[in-house]
């Protein structure tokens, strides 16, 4: 498992590395979408449509991080 670290913003900071961090994290979870659609055709069928219903949601996740990140960069 892998650990993530948080770190303390200070406002000044805190747009850019909000921007970067949002930027990161959504081509990230892009990434995952897809490995986990790939994953559902190796599962049988019931764990496959879980795991399918999840990657949609993660996907459904990640394009409203987009939008934020479309909203930070207007």
């Amino acid at each position: 498992m892998s650990e993530h670290h948080h770190r303390q913003h200070s406002p000044a900071s805190a747009p850019e590395e909000a921007k970067a961090l949002l930027a990161y994290m959504t081509e990230h979870n892009r990434h995952h979408v897809e490995e986990l659609l790939e994953l559902c055709e190796c599962l049988p069928e019931e764990a496959g449509k879980l795991v399918q219903k999840a990657a949609e949601t993660l996907r459904a996740g990640t394009d409203q991080l987009e939008k934020a990140l479309e909203a930070l960069e207007e």
